[in-house]
């Protein structure tokens, strides 16, 4: 069983920290629409702070990740954005509190390492969606969905097909995020058992060649073998060198799969893009694939 932290009502305390790269910005956006919604929204000692590229150095950003996790007032903290950066201190956050008074944690890209360390060590459910600094250039549906997920409203996903897709159904805890980060902790204490797990990946930036690479390398792990889906969000800004690599993304992953027999869904909307729509990170889905569509459901907790 995985913990599902309460879902937010009006007047609640919620707050941002940025536990990895410095902000270019205020976070102005993010404040109103938060308190549009009804909540109270306490910024963190980092989000006006810089060290080099950090948004403080490294004790600093620990300590504002710290006061909100020891907060029994606070009912979610938001990563206000990725980069990198959360691998430097999460050693040095105690989450034992959250045993007690689970909360929301909200954020992707590099605080995919947050959602797996704590559900790898405290079965914690957390909400993989768009953070602070990703707010002006949001969908109006991605706002929907992380409105959904933190105050308990129904969420549910329909994903046009995919000549790639596989289909099949498959049901099991969701797990995932950025690929990059999830190599990165593989063998770490940050690191997941993808066994009956409904596995999402998404990146950035990546050339192919080193897509190719990272997922042969869950491969060779063996995360891939036995999981029960696959869901394949935004694989944006990819890079080709100059002399082609010749597959495209989900041909890459196609091609590592094949001998396994999990529905695949691509073109998810997750990831680095406007459209990246909230998914409860640590629950229970269902993932459905046939040649007309694609769906996810959650189960009841």
């Amino acid at each position: 069983m995985t913990i599902n932290p309460p879902y937010l009502k009006k007047g609640d305390r919620v707050a941002i920290t940025c536990p990895a790269k410095k902000l270019p910005k205020p976070m102005t956006d993010a404040v109103n629409l938060l308190q549009s919604w009804g909540l109270e929204v306490i910024l963190g000692d980092t989000i006006e702070a810089s060290y080099h590229q950090f948004s403080g150095d490294d004790a600093l950003r620990a300590q504002d990740m710290q006061r909100f996790v020891d907060d029994d007032t606070i009912k979610a903290i938001f990563a206000a954005r990725g980069g990198y950066g959360t691998i430097r201190i999460i050693d040095h956050i105690d989450f034992t509190k959250l045993d007690l008074n689970p909360k929301w944690i909200i954020g992707f890209s590099d605080i995919t390492l947050l959602h797996a360390h704590l559900y790898s060590n405290y079965r914690l459910q957390t909400i993989h969606g768009q953070m602070p600094i990703n707010i002006p250039d949001a969908s109006a549906k991605s706002i929907r969905t992380l409105q959904s997920a933190l105050f308990g409203n129904q969420l549910s996903y329909q994903v046009e097909p995919h000549t790639l897709n596989r289909s099949g159904k498959g049901t099991g805890t969701l797990i995932g995020g950025n690929l990059s980060l999830l190599v990165a902790i593989s063998g770490s204490v940050s690191d997941m058992d993808y066994d009956g797990a409904v596995l999402f990946i998404e990146d950035v930036g990546e050339y192919l060649y080193s897509v190719d690479r990272l997922v042969r390398t869950l491969d060779r792990a063996g995360k891939l073998k036995n999981l029960a889906g696959l869901i394949v969000g935004g694989f944006t800004e990819i890079k080709d060198n100059d002399i082609p690599f010749g597959q495209t993304v989900p041909e890459i992953i196609m091609e590592v799969v094949k001998s396994y027999n999990f529905p695949v869904c691509f073109n998810f909307p997750a990831g680095h893009i406007s459209d990246n729509q909230s998914m409860i990170l640590g629950k229970k889905i269902t993932l459905a694939v046939d040649d007309k569509t694609a769906t996810a459901n959650y189960l009841s907790d």
